[in-house]
């Protein structure tokens, strides 16, 4: 039972991560969501069978659930909060992010059409643009995040422009009213990946755009212990992709949603941690003489600061930096750290460190790395929950080493 509450539209995203829009009374009176670990919900008698089949024909839903791959209790309050947290009519959860990039581009696409892309994309994004797509008729185009080459790159065809913000690994910022400008000029749908933005320091909707991704095993679960991934948008224009979802069925178990639910609660308080350690370390790499560069849009230095500062709230705590030396030095700076896991991922309890062109990228050829500016002293840190000053004596330590 869903208990409406007229205070619920100013609540911020902290207290929406705990209650949702509304409080809800589940069942029992529960204060956690119960796990409803079930495959399948039964029916009284065959009228029960006659009367929903009927009504769901009609358009019309006298139960919520039916069968595990349409839906669970569990997932439907998990992707209740995610689209308070957002600010979006409707949440739809799926197994892992990246099942989430592509149904919903399988949803949405057209045959014979044109999708663009970003440039500096997630690599497993780039990957599904240049080696898959193709092979639906679809073209696709990876340009700078930028509203002029974009607009430069749109064909008669051209249907979705997919873009990401701050993107991975080099956190550019695109500038998304822009996007949403030309986007609405050529009649083109606009998805982004908000993964490393979070719905706590920007609001893709709120600016226009289309639909929004996230990879719900980083900030939204936040504790390294769960995969998942959610779009998010107008009632609607979801539609299309529940229907693919129903289909294909990669969501997650009630198992992960619980888990993923009881992350929400805690969103808020771990993005003030995440933000305010993301910019106290990477000022201090920036300062430190064997760091060459570094790259946090929280920075002046950064090349998309004044977008950030105009769209974001606050930047995370994803930061890439290039350490002053090559392969050797990069290697001895990571085993030197105690608190850093190596390991990809982000927006977890634990800090993590990525050698980006060993890790992420080892099986692309050199030539490849080096164009896309993967280069074997490319580092990136994904700060966790640790005091922020343990994280920054930890990197001093490591960099006094090489």
């Amino acid at each position: 039972m869903i208990r409406k509450s007229p205070a619920a539209k100013n609540w911020k995203p902290a207290t929406l991560g705990v209650h949702g829009r509304d409080r809800v009374n589940h069942a029992h009176f529960s204060v956690s969501t119960p796990i409803v670990q079930t495959s399948n919900y039964y029916f009284e008698n065959t009228s029960d069978v006659y009367d929903f089949m009927k009504a769901k024909k009609e358009g019309r839903m006298i139960r919520e659930h039916e069968y595990g791959r349409y839906g669970n209790p569990t997932q439907q309050e998990c992707e209740r909060k995610i689209a308070a947290i957002e600010g979006a009519e409707r949440a739809i959860l799926f197994s892992t992010g990246m099942s989430a990039v592509v149904l919903t581009l399988m949803a949405y696409m057209k045959p014979g059409g044109h999708i663009i892309f970003t440039k500096d994309c997630y690599r497993q994004t780039r990957d599904f643009a240049n080696n898959t797509l193709s092979k639906f008729g679809i073209e696709s185009s990876l340009v700078d995040p930028d509203a002029k080459a974009i607009e430069k790159a749109i064909k008669p065809n051209t249907n979705i422009i997919f873009t990401e913000s701050p993107t991975n690994p080099y956190m550019r910022v695109v500038d998304l009213a822009a996007i949403v400008k030309v986007a609405k000029k050529h009649k083109v749908m606009t998805i982004i990946d908000s993964t490393l933005g979070t719905p706590y320091n920007q609001k893709p909707l709120d600016m226009g755009i289309d639909l929004v991704i996230h990879s719900a095993t980083k900030y939204f679960g936040g504790h390294n212990d769960l995969m998942a991934g959610v779009t998010l948008g107008k009632h609607d224009l979801l539609n299309d992709l529940y229907r693919m979802q129903r289909m294909i069925g990669a969501m997650p178990g009630p198992l992960t949603c619980f888990l993923l639910e009881r992350g929400l609660k805690t969103f808020g308080l771990r993005m003030e941690h995440h933000n305010r350690a993301g910019l106290a370390v990477a000022r201090m790499l920036e300062a430190h003489p064997k760091v060459e560069k570094v790259w946090y849009p929280g920075l002046a230095s950064h090349p998309d600061r004044a977008i950030a500062k105009k769209q974001m709230k606050g930047f995370g705590s994803v930061i890439t930096f290039l350490l002053r030396g090559g392969d050797r030095e990069t290697r001895k700076f990571i085993d030197s750290l105690d608190l850093f896991l190596i390991t990809p991922s982000l927006g977890g309890s634990e800090s993590l460190v990525t050698q980006m062109s060993m890790m992420s990228f080892f099986d692309y050829p050199e030539e490849y790395r080096r164009n896309i500016g993967i280069v074997d002293n490319l580092v990136r840190l994904a700060l966790g929950l640790e005091d922020v000053d343990d994280l920054i004596d930890d990197l001093k330590q490591a960099l006094e080493k090489i």
